[in-house]
């Protein structure tokens, strides 16, 4: 654990010192974040590049640490020094005295952070029984990111061949689990890298969008809800909770420590909670959004502020004001290798924010020079020679996943009471009403505390729900058109609506909360309402009521051996499941679930018809196997539980991994 955090400070500080190229005004807890998703970002994408090189080696690991760290030499420049030696300051000055605030601050990230820790520590539980996963629905995603990162830590050529379907460009971005294989490169198991990555990028998150909220709200207690409001995400599941709590016998705690299901997803609700459909399952996702919540801040910047006239004569605050747009957009250009869907949200706003706001174009232009030098490269090689059909992107698809619900009450029931809190925002908002309204004040003297409420009203007014209007138009979009193979995927985009309504829905919230004392228990309610199903959710992987068994011990042995027995380059032919042990070798499949595969946009239907004539074996067994450059064949109890192998037809190969009921032949050099 303890090389896996110091990896991660260094990436940590490498990615801060950059940031005083971006933000000149910003605390350095903020820099500490946004430095952990940079930094990560350049160590992943220089691994990339040396890796068409070199390949993905210890050494490719530590040379791509150090380009990491080399944004420090920014602080040489006496300007900049003072600028981190002021936030340094500022930093201890929080941190000492005893003060109330001070104390609920720290609490206040500490149970977070100890909440993110207790969570992603159940991503993945290795132990003598096999590999394990405590989420509900990692059960599939795990073994997906195991075989990505084994690709690129045990395969034959970089960039790997899509383990889940040799022979084709692995397209599917990728970055996350290149930057775990970096960190096994340099001495970290597979779980702990996964572990200190997880929860830097989601504590990350946590304080960028606390700090993207303070920005367009200006309230200091909406910026602390709408984290809350994002990782305990849920509709009305909680309702079902109680249900199923009095239709059975066993007592409160009894049953809250033994929950049947998740109440968030399943065949009732489809909206799930973040941190478990999302983040704990789409590591993509974690670190793609706070880059985009980074790039959506300076966004606001140019959509917020007018370009001052010092601004326009300086020509040092110009240039300064340039470089950062193009710094950002450098950043936001490695988002095709990291989440795709991340850059389409951030392209529809910002071609949005141009229009509305032409005299910034000076800031808009560097940043989208600065994006595309990176992003249209990336985009042109992940496209070149990809099995993916773009066609199995885009159609018409109405309601999102509703099935057969109603429009409305199909996202009343996922969402709880985000729309009507919604339209409570945005009529603050609009009226440019602060958490004081003159007609909201309380009749006794207003406390330091209210009164300051008072002087950080909302000045953006209109303006900030100009700026919604896109985000907007995102939940219209996916609620209309089908953007991924599977109908269910749009909560890629879908999130982004979600994240940016927060700040209006939580602005709502906390102005009900410095209002009277009836108003104060509205507040409380509307939170509990927003937050316990996800809660639950949560609850149940904390608690570690589940667990999944991914590997059983022989397949791990298994895997281990096949990797010890077979060339990089072997191809095997495997059950087309998620966890069969081919996954944990580094090895490539013939095929691998079909799920993946076809959420991905790739037709997988030929040869999974091939390869259930292959186990069926006979002539026509040896031909495909000649055809598709198969080198070996397992079977195990899912090849014999699914496709009925002839075992007869393949103990005529010689075997050459053994562990239990799994047997690998090689059928071919």
């Amino acid at each position: 654990m303890i090389p896996g955090l110091i990896i991660l400070f260094a990436i940590t500080i490498g990615g801060a010192a950059l940031t005083y190229l971006i933000e000149d005004d910003e605390p350095l807890l903020w820099r500490l974040a946004a430095g952990c998703v940079i930094g990560s970002a350049i160590f992943g994408l220089a691994g990339f590049l040396l890796g068409f090189g070199f390949g993905i080696t210890s050494l490719v690991a530590a040379v791509s640490l150090i380009i990491t760290l080399l944004p420090l030499l920014l602080l040489l420049d006496q300007d900049r020094r003072k600028a981190f030696d002021r936030d340094l300051i500022l930093a201890r000055g929080k941190l000492q005295g005893a003060t109330g605030a001070k104390f609920l601050r720290f609490l206040y990230y500490a149970i977070i952070l100890v909440l993110l820790v207790l969570f992603f520590d159940r991503a993945i539980i290795i132990n003598e029984q096999g590999i394990f996963t405590g989420g509900s629905n990692n059960l599939g995603d795990l073994p997906f990111h195991l075989g990505a990162i084994y690709a690129f830590t045990e395969g034959a050529s970089f960039p790997p061949d899509n383990p889940n379907f040799a022979g084709v460009k692995f397209t599917y971005p990728f970055i996350a689990d290149l930057i775990t294989a970096m960190f096994i490169k340099l001495g970290v198991g597979v779980r702990e890298a996964m572990l200190v990555q997880n929860v830097g990028w989601a504590f990350s998150l946590l304080v960028i969008l606390e700090r993207l909220v303070l920005k367009l709200v200006n309230d200091r207690l909406a910026a602390k809800l709408a984290p809350i409001l994002l990782f305990l995400s849920g509709g009305l599941g909680f309702v079902v909770f109680f249900g199923d709590y009095l239709g059975q016998t066993k007592s409160f705690f009894e049953f809250i420590w033994n929950l049947p299901k998740d109440y968030t997803i399943g065949d009732q609700f489809r909206w799930g909670n973040s941190l478990t459909t999302l983040f704990l399952t789409q590591r993509s996702l974690l670190l793609g959004m706070p880059i985009a919540l980074i790039t959506t801040g300076l966004l606001w910047r140019a959509f917020s502020e007018p370009r001052a006239e010092e601004e326009i004569k300086d020509s040092r605050i110009a240039n300064y004001s340039f470089l950062s747009y193009f710094i950002v957009g450098l950043v936001a250009g490695m988002l095709p290798l990291i989440h795709v869907h991340s850059l389409a949200v951030l392209f529809i706003v910002g071609v949005f924010v141009l229009g509305m706001k032409r005299k910034r174009w000076p800031d808009f232009f560097a940043f989208a020079i600065g994006t595309a030098i990176v992003a249209i490269p990336l985009l042109l090689w992940s496209m070149t020679g990809s099995a993916t059909r773009t066609s199995e992107f885009v159609g018409f698809h109405f309601g999102w996943d509703k099935r057969d619900d109603n429009f409305l009450w199909f996202w009343l029931k996922n969402t709880g009471l985000l729309f009507p809190l919604l339209a409570a925002g945005i009529y603050l908002v609009w009226n440019s009403v602060g958490p004081l309204a003159e007609d909201a004040k309380p009749k006794k003297k207003p406390t330091k505390a209210e009164r300051e409420a008072e002087t950080n009203a909302i000045k953006a007014g209109p303006t900030l729900l100009l700026f919604y209007i896109p985000f907007a138009v995102l939940f219209v979009v996916s609620n209309v058109l089908k953007l991924a193979p599977w109908e269910w995927d749009n909560i890629k985009i879908l999130i982004y609506w979600y994240v940016m309504s927060l700040p209006l829905v939580a602005l709502a919230i906390a102005s009900f909360w410095r209002r009277s004392v009836g108003w104060k228990a509205v507040a409380v309610a509307a939170v509990l309402v927003l937050t316990m199903s996800g809660g639950l959710d949560v609850w149940r992987t904390v608690s570690k009521q589940i667990n999944y068994r991914v590997f059983e011990p022989d397949a791990v042995t298994a895997a281990n051996r096949i990797r010890a027995s077979t060339r990089p380059d072997a191809v095997l032919l495997n059950a087309p499941t998620y966890n069969s042990a081919v996954v944990l070798s580094g090895r490539s499949s013939f095929m691998r679930y079909a799920g993946h595969l076809g959420s991905h946009g790739i037709d997988h239907k030929p040869r999974e018809e091939d390869l259930k004539a292959i186990y069926r074996g006979g002539s026509q067994a040896e031909e495909l196997m000649r055809k598709h450059g198969i080198t070996h064949v397992l079977i195990s109890p899912e090849e014999r539980n699914t496709l009925s192998p002839n075992e007869q037809f393949f103990a005529r190969y010689p075997v050459i991994a053994e562990s239990g009921p799994y047997r690998v032949f090689k059928v071919a050099e």
